[in-house]
């Protein structure tokens, strides 16, 4: 059975890449059209691996709470791709705060740049935030919704990691509302390694944090509801933190 598992595991990613590329070249032209088309090419490559996620190794994405569809910051838990897979589709107009080495890969990172994801070097540290909001407030005009790891990496199940002052800083420049965003994709398809797991992989939209929140009460509400409501869904998924 294991042996099955791993098969129809590697099947799933090998396809997975290769359709990337494919649908990178197919849709490239009406991605150099506009950023309409790279949406929709992405979009389009999102559901397909949701799709073949569904048969060909078990996974069931799910989407839970009110997706927001105006303006706003969406801060997510991050502990997989598929999470951004799932966020990505759910959301009409995300676009993301990525690690500046994403924008040299093949495919993913001509398309992210096309959709206005914001590129990050994150070994300048302070000088990295500010330079964040900057491009961010260059870019405001995009009534979309942009998604920021607050914890800064895939983190995984069960692990605490700090959240980082990126997210109060891009809250308090933009004077938007935060959606903060619990998951527990990380069981289901691992940080690293091929075999992905059977299951129900969600993404769960929490209440919106208003804006004009103190940075400390931003940061402290944050936290407390994206572990919080990812370590429930965690917990109903079979997973317990203190036996890992």
């Amino acid at each position: 059975m294991m042996v099955l598992r791993y098969a129809r595991s590697l099947a799933f990613n090998a396809q997975m890449y290769v359709m990337m590329a494919i649908m990178g070249l197919v849709f490239l032209p009406l991605a150099l059209a506009s950023p309409k088309g790279a949406r929709f090419a992405c979009k389009t490559y999102c559901r397909w691996v949701l799709w073949t996620a569904r048969w060909m190794v078990g996974i069931d994405a799910q989407v839970q709470g009110a997706v927001p569809t105006g303006a706003g910051i969406v801060a997510s838990k991050h502990q997989s791709f598929l999470d951004i897979i799932i966020l990505f589709n759910a959301l009409p107009q995300a676009r993301f705060i990525m690690k500046k080495e994403l924008i040299y890969a093949p495919v993913l990172g001509q398309y992210a740049l096309r959709l206005g994801c914001v590129p990050v070097d994150r070994g300048k540290r302070g000088r990295a935030v500010a330079q964040m909001v900057a491009d961010v407030l260059k870019n405001s005009e995009n009534p979309g919704q942009l998604v920021i790891y607050p914890q800064g990496t895939r983190v995984l199940p069960g692990v605490k990691k700090p959240y980082k002052i990126g997210a109060a800083a891009l809250y308090q420049a933009l004077g938007q509302s935060c959606y903060p965003v619990a998951t527990n994709a990380g069981l289901f398809w691992p940080r690293r390694g091929i075999l992905r797991t059977p299951g129900r992989a969600v993404i769960q939209f929490l209440t919106d944090l208003p804006a004009g929140l103190e940075n400390d009460v931003f940061m402290a509400r944050l936290e407390s509801e994206v572990e919080t409501h990812s370590d429930t869904l965690m917990e109903a998924a079979g997973f317990h933190a203190k036996n890992q």
